[in-house]
């Protein structure tokens, strides 16, 4: 047990970091596999025909950037009694694709809700992955049909606590299939099988996206409805208006979206919005539903659609035009009995990838090589300019060598200068300063001091007059004097150090021999 704790702890951390890299992979993944023919982006048309009691109806629409237009729309009419046969179905859709202009379309078949039978069942959620197999396998037991002699599709409506619902829709193959073989003789191939009162939920829903919505159809012969959610078909009734009371016959259909109203704001949702859809019947029995309904009530046709229809307003076949909406659009969903519950799996366009990955490799060395190409020509653009002036910047060089020279000579000498005072400002004041009865026979100037040596009458009156100079500083005998009998003098040697000396400098001067003073004379 207690192994198996830390194997947990990292099983699950592994986990939850998968699910934190998908999460953040899922923008790159949608870029990195978007198609060209994607929905959202590819031209598409359809044609659909919709199958009513004593009639049929024709809508031609196309789809570009996601934007849905009806283009063309056609009513024909036959035995009022009953629904038009296969030949007359696919002659008329013949006529009006040639007058569309829309040959070798696919077709979209929209059937009545009385040729179908609508079934909700719950199931294990472990069959989930496998649903479609399984409804195929309990089709018979929920509906009178089989798989194998039915149209049927379904949706999900809800998954909680261990169990998923799903609503099945189905239709006797038997009596659709006669109208997908004669619409096929005659050029035409059937992409999808609806049914008409999803359609015309389908329509309505698309005004309000986020409301579930209670669609009801009456005419002469009855009343159908259903409750929508999210464009699904989760609930259906049906009824026919026998009564010859237009008030028995209101609370009739009342009653039924009563019931469905109620059940869904069990569930915690939002009140639906109720949609009405009135044929052939007086303006008092739609005023009469109106008043006796306790929920708000709009009617098709009165209200805005969001939908383009071409021509006069006129008599609209709603059925037609919500069948081509779904076909083309995105906003609502709807059954295709044609499928048989098959969900297809999208394939990823490899092409397209390829083809992204690729530009987006090409960019990544543009983006590094690029910059490095422009440099270089701009390097060998600079060197072609300075080609013809290198001699001219040689010249340039020397001189500037040359001027560095001179600076710093130039630098040494006003250093020594200011540093060390000239040899001979100092012989000057030595001049200035000693008296004309004394004679100097030898002066000496290095580091930083001077020494003189010579003859005068009185060798210490010297020393105070050399040290009023501002040039010397301690300035003593080097040696004792001695009275010379034979010059009649006293002869001296002084030092001194040179004030404010900081580099040295030898300079020696030799005046006359010993004995012979005139030729060394103070002046």
């Amino acid at each position: 047990m207690i192994q198996t704790l830390p194997l947990k702890k990292l099983t699950s951390a592994a986990a939850q970091t998968a699910s934190g890299l998908k999460n953040l992979l899922k923008p790159a993944r949608r870029i990195l596999m978007f198609s060209l023919a994607d929905e959202a982006i590819a031209p598409q048309r359809n044609l659909s025909v919709s199958l009513e009691k004593g009639g049929l109806s024709v809508v031609f629409g196309s789809r570009f950037l996601s934007r849905v237009r009806v283009k063309g729309m056609k009513t024909y009419s036959f035995d009022a009694s009953g629904y038009p046969q296969p030949a007359e179905v696919s002659s008329s859709l013949a006529l009006a694709a040639d007058q569309f202009g829309a040959a070798n379309i696919p077709v979209t078949l929209s059937i009545p809700k009385r040729w179908t039978i609508m079934r909700t069942a719950e199931f294990p959620v472990t069959v989930k992955e496998n649903l479609t197999a399984v409804i195929a396998y309990e089709l018979d037991r929920l509906t009178p049909f089989s798989a194998d002699d039915s149209y049927f599709d379904f949706s999900v409506l809800s998954e909680t606590a261990g169990k998923i619902k799903v609503s099945i829709m189905a239709a006797n193959a038997e009596t659709v299939a006669p109208y997908v073989r004669s619409l096929k003789e005659k050029g035409f191939t059937v992409a999808r099988i609806t049914v008409n009162l999803a359609s015309l939920g389908g329509l309505c829903c698309l005004t309000d996206k986020k409301n579930d919505t209670l669609f009801v159809e009456v005419d002469e012969s009855g009343y159908e409805g259903a409750l929508f959610r999210g464009g699904f078909i989760t609930e259906a009734f049906a009824g026919d208006s026998a009564a010859s009371d237009e008030i028995a016959a209101v609370d009739a259909v009342k009653s039924e979206l009563d019931a469905l109203a109620k059940g869904a704001t069990s569930e915690g949702r939002r009140p639906p919005q109720v949609v009405a859809l009135f044929r052939e019947k007086s303006i008092a029995m739609k005023e009469l539903f109106k008043a006796r309904m306790d929920m708000p009530v709009r009617f098709m046709g009165e209200t805005d659609l969001r939908v383009s229809l071409p021509g006069s307003p006129g008599k609209v076949p709603y059925a037609a035009v919500g069948s081509v909406m779904q076909s083309l659009g995105r906003e609502a969903g709807t059954p295709n009995l044609l499928t048989k519950g098959t969900r297809e799996q999208k394939k990823p366009p490899l092409a397209a990838t390829v083809v992204l990955s690729v530009a987006i490799l090409i960019t990544g060395i543009l983006y590094i090589f690029a910059p490095l190409r422009i440099e270089e020509r701009r390097l060998q653009e600079i060197d072609r300019q300075l080609g013809p002036k290198k001699k001219e910047v040689v010249k340039v060089e020397a001189l500037r060598k040359d001027v560095e020279g001179l600076q710093a000579e130039v630098s040494t000498i006003t250093g020594f200068k200011s540093d060390t005072p000239l040899t001979l400002n100092i012989l000057r004041e030595l001049t200035s300063l000693l008296p004309k009865t004394t004679w100097l026979t030898r002066v000496r100037v290095n580091d930083g001091a001077v020494q003189i040596e010579g003859y005068s009458d009185s060798a210490t009156g010297l020393l105070p007059k050399l040290e009023t100079s501002p040039y010397f500083k301690k300035v003593e005998f080097a040696s004792p004097t001695f009275r010379d009998a034979r010059m009649n003098s006293d002869r001296f040697i002084i030092k001194m150090d040179i004030e404010g000396t900081n580099k040295p400098q030898e300079v020696t001067k030799t005046g006359p021999k010993e004995g012979h003073p005139k030729e060394g004379p103070k002046k």
